[in-house]
């Protein structure tokens, strides 16, 4: 066998695909075709490093793959030292809505807060700490030493000069009183002040007064205000030495699903002010990803193209719809892996299958294009078939063989076979109606 995969990884690999969900490790190991498009948003990456913008809305029909490049997406910006977050939006976590829906997606990006050494989320405490400690070790280097009596004020100067070009930004006095509040908790060890200072830049207080109770703010993230302190954030990685801050969130469908008219155009009005900053180039080291469904773009009625702002932002070239490519359109179409690549797809997950459970391999080229063929045999299959059902159908196969090792590999595609061709076409395309 030619790779060697962690059992921990092998594990959330086949677990996740069984389940019809994408993985959160180990998404070098599956990743096929993309190439294109990933390299779109590498381009996006470098610029952003640079001090640029970026965003990008991601569009892919269920299963097609959408999640899966958000996260590969992912993973390679905490491998070149980005930090990242990632959030589902859900009819309680939007851009904007009653019950502090807006609130609840900065949170959620905040709780999911990833760095390379924390990819997992829950990095806020961790990223601050090493700045701290990193800023420490500058002075040292520096020549002081940390029983100089003036180790301290020079450590407190070197952090005060970091966040206090930060004021500039809209709330940025603000975010920078939090920041000092949590360094001077930090260096004196008080427990309460560390965590007052971290629920208010994760956006847990409620209101004004009880966080004036603990720290020396005037201001509260709220659904109004909580992008800008995403780009303060952003602003904040880059000047500790971080190359940017890249969002990833996904389920953008579901603000096409709300029903209430008013409450959706609030929602596209929100993202409209974001794109507009984002593209406008006043939002430095900060990259934007959203996800959705192609209706999320395309359905006049209630898409983004019923708000006549975002439709004339988002619309195709003439080109584009005469079948090129724009890189630099702001909307990264995923179109179907070709065969080939779903082939090198199951090809590793045959591999990876038996190096988890500890068998000699033994599928090979005749058995996976046989199941290739058994998959796209059906009316439609080679326009509708998706990524998520071939690897989840993939792999349950394997775990039949692998239980019932006396199973006739060749009968059993063989009598898949044939009842895929006794469905009828209407009951094919009724199965993968969206």
């Amino acid at each position: 066998m030619g790779i060697s995969v962690p059992k921990r990884i092998s594990q959330a690999i086949l677990n996740s695909l069984s389940a019809g969900v994408v993985p959160r490790i180990g998404l070098e190991y599956i990743a096929v075709g993309r190439k294109r498009e990933i390299e779109t948003v590498l381009g996006d990456m470098e610029n952003i490093g640079e001090g640029a913008a970026a965003f990008r809305f991601i569009l892919g029909r269920y299963g097609s793959g959408k999640t899966f490049f958000l996260q590969a997406m992912r993973n390679y910006a905490l491998e070149r030292d980005y930090i990242c977050a990632d959030a589902d939006l859900s009819p309680d976590k939007r851009f904007s809505g009653g019950a502090g829906a807006g609130r609840a997606t900065y949170r959620e990006l905040m709780g999911r807060l990833a760095t390379k050494v924390r990819p997992d989320g829950g990095a806020l405490e961790g990223l601050l700490q090493k700045w701290i400690n990193t800023v420490q070790n500058e002075v040292i280097r520096d020549g002081y030493s940390q029983g100089d009596p003036a180790f301290a004020s020079r450590v407190e100067w070197k952090i005060f000069q970091t966040i206090s070009g930060m004021e500039e930004y809209a709330h940025g006095f603000d975010f920078a009183a939090a920041l000092a509040a949590y360094f001077k908790a930090f260096i004196s060890g008080e427990e309460g002040g560390r965590n007052a200072a971290l629920r208010w830049i994760r956006g847990e207080y409620a209101t004004r007064l009880e966080a004036k109770r603990h720290l020396p703010v005037g201001e509260i993230i709220t659904d109004d205000n909580w992008y800008d302190y995403l780009k303060l954030f952003a602003a904040f990685c880059a000047r500790t030495g971080y190359r940017g801050f890249l969002i990833f969130i996904d389920e953008g469908v579901n603000l096409y699903k709300i029903p209430n008219r008013r409450s959706r155009e609030n929602n596209y009005e929100k993202l409209l002010s974001i794109f507009n900053d984002i593209t406008q180039g006043r939002a430095p080291h900060l990259g934007f990803y959203l996800g959705g469904t192609p209706p999320f773009l395309e359905d006049e009625r209630r898409g983004l193209a019923s708000y006549p702002a975002l439709k004339s932002r988002l619309e195709e070239s003439r080109f584009v719809r005469s079948g090129h490519v724009d890189s630099g359109s702001p909307v990264i179409r995923l179109s179907r892996l070709s065969n080939e690549e779903i082939y090198l797809l199951l090809e590793r997950l045959t591999e990876i299958h038996a190096i988890h459970h500890g068998y000699e391999e033994w599928l090979g080229e005749e058995e996976i294009t046989a199941f290739m063929e058994l998959a796209l045999s059906s009316p439609g299959a080679t326009e509708f078939i998706t990524p998520r059902e071939i690897a989840r159908d993939f792999l349950a196969l394997l775990n039949i063989l692998k239980d019932e090792p006396e199973t006739d590999y060749g009968e059993l595609i063989r009598r898949e076979d044939r009842r895929v061709k006794a469905a009828s076409p209407e009951e094919f395309y009724a199965a993968f109606e969206v």
